[in-house]
Order: structure tokens, then C-alpha cells, then sequence
């Protein structure tokens, strides 16, 4: 629609030009903040829906395997099912998003998360919820891979900022569907089914900014502007050869293992601190305190991180705070648990530096879109592992003392290829090489 939409601009502006000289100037800018503002409430919708399906499921998951008969291997496979799709899934984002625009797949990615999420609740059996979970995970991947795409398109000047916002919003998102599920079921009636279902209408909210850009194929939808903007608009440029590229592997191996410890941390964090003898209660309000922490700092690290020639200074303070705080869970696990929690919430932040890494390590739309769907596809397959291996260390341990050093550990080669991915290249060149 965004081709039609500039095409129509055109004959409104030549029209006025000859009833009306006067108001010419004014046409052109008042279409391009309309876009702009519209663009903006949809990036942040979109963000505020990449979450709530994984988030709402945890807090509710004991009542979902009740009311299926769900063994306890089947609902370990839900944990490990959102990185398995987005690894899956998100690899074919670039290419739809060539063939189909950006604004398209994220609208038909909007509506996958609502019919999955819609449907999920009422399909009465675990394979059918396993699917409805999967088509709405699939909207979320291909959602996931082309944010970084549509703020490289049409906020070129502005991508640590609007890279901050969304990242804001998802962290928002994420941390909302934890903490307001369960209370939210309650004034439900108690229903699971509609606990689950309520998030639906969120997802249905996001589909509404993207109509308009629906038709929008990149050459023919080019932000209007300048041409410098329209150059960075375009998305069918020729592929990268993106694994020849060593700030792409290093990017995608940061990707997975910052992933490997968020999964970790929100799948296992809570049971550590009430197997040190927290309370049930507190060890929600701890998990809940490090998934806030994303919120504010997701729009402060990317607007940092574009500052800065190097964003190796940022990975290595963000591993610190993650060393110190599993130290901590290792070494006092009650008497310093709000400052682990805090610390914790710190070292998660290193999503949202990945993905504004994401968006400067390339310089066109196009390759953005490679970069990110690359980089997320790999960093989640690479992610998989871990959360089952702490269970596994767990069970043969009897403690937590090899989880903790394994999440630790693995926090080392994080900072490593986080400052290898944050030097000042592009993979085009690299590629070209």
C-alpha cells in the first residue's frame, strides 16, 4: 500500500499545484510525519507482542498441564520450543521480506500471533496446543528478525533510538504478561483459557499499523524524503554472502549465548532462590525485578551504543555484572538476593545491544535483513541447550553449584565475540572480501 500511497501523494501534490500553489509545501512533509508517527506505534506494538505468548504460558503452565495431561517431557518441550521456532522460522524472514515487504510479514507475523494465541486455549488436546503455540511463535520470529529491518529503513539517523524503544516495549511486554497473568485469570474467573486467550487482543492492536503498509515492496514504498533516505530505504539490493563474514558469526554467537542465559535466568532464577530458602512469593518478585530492570535500560544502552566508535566497553560492563551476580547466587544467595536480581536484570540487557549491533554492522536494509535473520536464526539454535542442560546438571548434581559455574562460564565467551561483534565493520565489506 505504501507504493500506492506514494504514487497517490504524487497526483495529490500535482493536483494542488494547480488549484492551490500555496499549500504544495505543505502536503509531502504532512504525509511523511503521518507515516513516521504511524510507523512508530506500530514498531511499538509489535514490540509489546513479542513476548507475552512465552511469559503468559509460564505463569499459567502448572494449570495448562493439569487441564491437558501434559507429561513432564512434553512441558520441558514448551520451554524449549520459542528459540527452536525462532531459529526455524526466522530464516525465512529476509527472503519474504524481499519478496512481500517488511511491512507485510510483520502485519501477517501480528496475525499469526493472534490466531495462535486466540486458538490455543480451546483446542482441548497437546498436540493441537503445540501447534497453536507454534503459529504464534512463528509470527514472533519473523517479527523478531525484521524489527532491526524496519527502524535500518526508515529511521536511518535514528537507530539507537528507536532500537532503545523497542527494545523498551518488548521488555515491557515481557515482564507485564508475567506479572499480570495470574491476577488477571483470577478476575477472569479463574479460567486459564481465558487468562491465556486475553492476550490475544493485545496482538489485534498490532495488526492496525500495518495495514497501511501492507503493499509496500521496498523500491516502490521508499520513505519519503531526501534521497539519502530513499537510498537506505531500498530493500533489494543483491544478497550478502553473509557467512564470510566474521563480524556475522561473531554477532550470531553473542546473539545465542546472551539468549542461552536470558532462557536460563527465566526459566531457572526463581527455583534457585526458594532452593536457598526464599520465599515463593520473593522469588517471583526477584524475577519480576530482573525483567524490569530491561525496561529502562533498553532505550538507554542502544542510544549509548551508537555513540560510541566501539560497543566492546558496553559488552564487557554487561558480563560483569552478569559474573558478579551469578557469584553472588553461588556465594549468598539470600542475604544479597535483591542485588543479584538487579545485576542479573543488567547482564540481560545485552539483547537489546545486540540488536542495535545488529542494525549498525550493516550498511543497507537489505543487509540488516540478512545480518538479523542470520544472526537470530543461529544465536537461537546455539541457545537451546543450555536451559536443559542446567536441568540436567541440576537433577545429577543435587545442587546448584554446576549450574550457577556453568551460566557463569558461559558469560566469558559472551564478552569475547560480544567485542569482537562490536568493532566498527560492515559485513558487506567483510563479504566482499
Amino acid at each position: 500500500m505504501m507504493g500506492g500511497m506514494a504514487s497517490e501523494e504524487t497526483r495529490t501534490v500535482t493536483s494542488m499545484r494547480i488549484r492551490n500553489p500555496e499549500t504544495d509545501t505543505l502536503s509531502e512533509p504532512a504525509t511523511r510525519a503521518w507515516t513516521m508517527r504511524l510507523l512508530v506505534v506500530g514498531i511499538v506494538l509489535t514490540a509489546l507482542n513479542l513476548r507475552p505468548a512465552i511469559t503468559s504460558l509460564g505463569a499459567l503452565l502448572e494449570e495448562v498441564r493439569d487441564a491437558l495431561g501434559m507429561s513432564g517431557s512434553v512441558a520441558g518441550l514448551l520451554t524449549s520450543v520459542p528459540p527452536l521456532c525462532f531459529a526455524v522460522f526466522g530464516v525465512a524472514a529476509p527472503r519474504l521480506a524481499r519478496r512481500f515487504g517488511p511491512g507485510a510479514v510483520v502485519c501477517a507475523g501480528m496475525v499469526a500471533i493472534t490466531t495462535g494465541l486466540l486458538v490455543r486455549p480451546y483446542v482441548g488436546s497437546t498436540a493441537g496446543f503445540l501447534a497453536a503455540t507454534a503459529l504464534a511463535l512463528m509470527g514472533i520470529a519473523v517479527s523478531n528478525v525484521l524489527m532491526p529491518v524496519i527502524v535500518k529503513r526508515w529511521f536511518p539517523d535514528r537507530v539507537g533510538s528507536m532500537t532503545g524503544l523497542y527494545s523498551m516495549a518488548l521488555a515491557l511486554g515481557t515482564a507485564s504478561a508475567a506479572a499480570v497473568t495470574v491476577p488477571m485469570t483470577e478476575v477472569l474467573g479463574g479460567n486459564w483459557h481465558s487468562g491465556l486467550a486475553v492476550w490475544a487482543g493485545l496482538a489485534v492492536a498490532a495488526v492496525v499499523p500495518w495495514i497501511p503498509f501492507v503493499r509496500d515492496r521496498g523500491d516502490r514504498g521508499a520513505a519519503p524524503g531526501t534521497a539519502a533516505e530513499q537510498k537506505h530505504a531500498r530493500v533489494d539490493a543483491p544478497p550478502v554472502r553473509i557467512t564470510r563474514s566474521r563480524t556475522a558469526w561473531a554477532l550470531a554467537v553473542y546473539f545465542g549465548l546472551q539468549a542461552t542465559g536470558a532462557y536460563i535466568t527465566m526459566g531457572w532464577m526463581a527455583q534457585i532462590f526458594r532452593d536457598s530458602g526464599v520465599h515463593a512469593g520473593t522469588a517471583g518478585l526477584l524475577l519480576a525485578v530482573t525483567m524490569v530492570m530491561g525496561v529502562p535500560l533498553a532505550f538507554v544502552i542502544p542510544r549509548l551504543a551508537t555513540r560510541l566508535p566501539h560497543q566492546g566497553p558496553i559488552v564487557l560492563a554487561l558480563g560483569a555484572c552478569g559474573l558478579v551476580g551469578y557469584a553472588g547466587l553461588y556465594l549468598a544467595p539470600v542475604s544479597g538476593a535483591w542485588v543479584w536480581a538487579v545485576l542479573l536484570g543488567i547482564s540481560n540487557c545485552s539483547f537489546p545491544l545486540a540488536l542495535t549491533m545488529v542494525g549498525m554492522r550493516a550498511r543497507s536494509s537489505a543487509g540488516v535483513a540478512q545480518l538479523s535473520g542470520f544472526a537470530q536464526s543461529t544465536g537461537y539454535l546455539i541457545s537451546i541447550p543450555g536451559p536443559l542442560l542446567v536441568g540436567v546438571l541440576y537433577q545429577h548434581s543435587g545442587g546448584w553449584g554446576l549450574p550457577i559455574a556453568l551460566m557463569a562460564g558461559l558469560m566469558i565467551p559472551q564478552m569475547a565475540v560480544g567485542v569482537l561483534a562490536g568493532r566498527n565493520r560492515v559485513v558487506e565489506d567483510e563479504a566482499a572480501r
